[in-house]
């Protein structure tokens, strides 16, 4: 059955479960392509499109008039919201529910605290060690095991974050319409497909309707997501999605410039290079002015 819900409504975990769920094997909801102006997926396999996630909702612009007036209460122009919807029923999730950051489901429960790995963690490192051809009982790399084992929860602790958590309510009613942007937010993140860092910039605009993000909240979302085993695309349509579920704004986009290390130090080799990806929704997408007007503030000095 079809639902929309407002972020208020939602849980930390139905929060997680509606943004990150491409990172993990039960993703239901966000979308893998694009059909015409919109991102879309597969029916048959379960889950739904952006499109069915994201839509314009118009407010009611004109409110009933109170008993015995007279004259009809004047029509109030808004811009259509932009809120989350999806179609796609949430599997059950078996006794995971609480668990922090275990996503994969056939895997065997893991311990209640992400510290909890640290021993076996450190082990896989000094095997990695061994492998390499060192000696993982020398001096210099007696204590590497744990260091890196600490340094890759510290990479990864985006895992641990909620959207709801890191808002902390500092969603504030502002009668406010106009667009903001913060841009050059520093963004460090792990490739997946090599374990080693990208990182880059991260600009944010958004068209709010009544409803206003405190700005240090961009940069934390920016955070959570970046704080885990990432490509740039998902990364910057996760980023999107989250401030769309935060403010339900007229529309939000987002660009992201990231310099790969797997680029730079393998393959190609390519030191010089970048990689830029957007994602626009709602009035970013569909009027021209409005995006051309976010490109020149992110693109100026």
């Amino acid at each position: 059955m079809s639902f929309t819900r407002q972020l208020s409504e939602m849980s930390a975990s139905e929060l997680n479960d509606a943004i990150d769920d491409t990172n993990f094997p039960q993703a239901h909801i966000l979308s893998r392509g694009r059909n015409n102006s919109v991102c879309s997926t597969s029916s048959t396999s379960g889950t739904s499109s952006l499109a069915d996630r994201v839509v314009a909702q118009p407010e009611e612009t004109q409110p009933p008039s109170s008993a015995g007036s007279e004259e009809p209460a004047p029509i109030q122009p808004n811009r259509p919201r932009l809120i989350l919807k999806s179609s796609a029923s949430i599997p059950e999730n078996d006794g995971h529910e609480n668990c922090t950051f275990h996503h994969d489901l056939e895997l065997d429960h893991k311990p209640p605290t992400r510290e909890a790995l640290l021993p076996d963690m450190a082990r896989s490192y000094r095997l990695l060690l061994g492998g390499l051809g060192e000696n993982p009982d020398r001096q210099g790399l007696i204590k590497t095991p744990e260091r890196a084992a600490k340094a890759m929860l510290y990479f990864t602790k985006g895992y641990d974050q909620n959207l709801e958590d890191v808002l902390n309510g500092a969603v504030f009613d502002e009668d406010h319409d106009e667009m903001v942007v913060v841009k050059d937010i520093e963004m460090f993140s792990m490739c997946e497909h090599h374990l080693v860092p990208f990182y880059g910039k991260v600009s944010i605009g958004y068209l709010p309707c009544n409803k206003i993000l405190g700005l240090s909240k961009l940069a934390r979302i920016v955070e959570i997501f970046s704080r885990r085993l990432q490509v740039q695309e998902r990364l910057t349509k996760q980023i999107a999605v989250a401030v769309t579920q935060a403010v339900q704004p007229a529309g939000v986009a987002v660009v992201v410039e990231g310099v790969h290390m797997c680029m730079v130090m393998r393959g190609v080799q390519k030191i010089n290079s970048k990689t830029v990806t957007s994602t626009m929704l709602g009035v970013f997408r569909d009027d021209p002015k409005t995006r051309e007007e976010f490109l020149n503030l992110v693109n100026s000095k």
